[in-house]
């Protein structure tokens, strides 16, 4: 039998969207009413199992009295709000954004990216080929998983996901500033040599491929990760007695990550170094 928590009823709050009247539960961030209304609003930096950070910008909207856009994932739907998710502005910030991003880092292998650059005309390559970038090879020291910076859009989910909000290992924080601002470990050491346990939190929250597990990093560089090809199931942990879900996710009869539903009440999406990585022995054939 599953248990669905219900928790303490919440009134709902009447707004406008888009010249649409709609009703949310009190508490609802405008991205919630957005897509509760069928409005597809571009995140990068928001993430459900973790608080809104407000860095990417890319989910802006209008709100009818406010002078500036203002970050759907963090504003909360308030009554008798107007907000218009897809006007000119909204459209203009959210295309700058997009070639900001593109133009320094690479988009390759986050969701959806490549879909938003054409839906709002996106042109990251007009600031020309002189576009600072950061031009770093892939940091592959140890065999778990892949830091590969070149992809990192500062969205700080790995940070929040190692600290306060999930791990508490503060093994990765923000270093640097300006163009320079990066994620590190303490002094920027090896993985190996810093405070991290490998839970691999931080590559469940990456929005942009930067935290990848090795296998999938190998089989992208090899040209044999598809995606299509691959079946999801969902189990239950048998290290301990805590009940984590596991998702496998397989391709080729082989298991190549481990993620975990984000609506598990148990895990929320987070797991252990076992849970996260120690499924070697399921597929050893020696």
């Amino acid at each position: 039998m599953t248990v669905t928590p219900l928790g303490i009823p919440r009134r709902l709050l009447g707004f406008t969207i888009d010249g649409t009247q709609a009703r949310v539960p009190e508490g609802s961030t405008i991205l919630d009413a957005c897509r509760a209304a069928g409005k597809d609003v571009p995140t990068l930096c928001e993430g459900d199992t973790l608080r809104p950070k407000n860095a990417c910008r890319v989910c802006v909207v209008e709100v009818e009295g406010s002078r500036t856009l203002v970050p759907a994932c963090s504003r909360r739907a308030e009554p008798g709000m107007v907000v218009r998710s897809d006007t000119e502005r909204v459209r203009h910030s959210r295309r700058i954004v997009l070639e900001l991003l593109a133009s320094s880092v690479d988009l390759s292998t986050t969701p959806r990216a490549a879909e938003w650059i054409k839906e709002y005309e996106a042109k990251p390559d007009r600031f020309g080929p002189d576009a600072a970038r950061l031009n770093e090879e892939p940091k592959i020291d140890n065999d778990l998983y892949v830091r590969d910076y070149d992809k990192c859009i500062l969205c700080y989910k790995c940070v929040d996901a190692c600290g306060d909000q999930w791990q508490n290992t503060f093994a990765i924080s923000v270093t640097g500033r300006g163009f320079d601002a990066r994620i590190a470990v303490e002094h920027d050491a090896p993985l190996t040599d810093s405070a991290c346990v490998y839970c691999g939190n931080c590559i469940e929250v990456c929005p942009t491929g930067a935290l990848s597990f090795k296998s999938e990093y190998d089989r992208r560089r090899a040209g044999t990760w598809d995606e299509s090809a691959q079946t999801r199931t969902t189990t239950v942990c048998a290290y301990c007695g805590v009940g984590c879900n596991l998702t496998l996710h397989v391709q080729d009869n082989e298991i190549v990550k481990v993620t975990s539903p984000h609506d598990n009440p148990v895990t929320h999406g987070n797991l252990c170094i076992k849970g996260r990585f120690g499924y070697q022995h399921v597929q050893n054939r020696g």
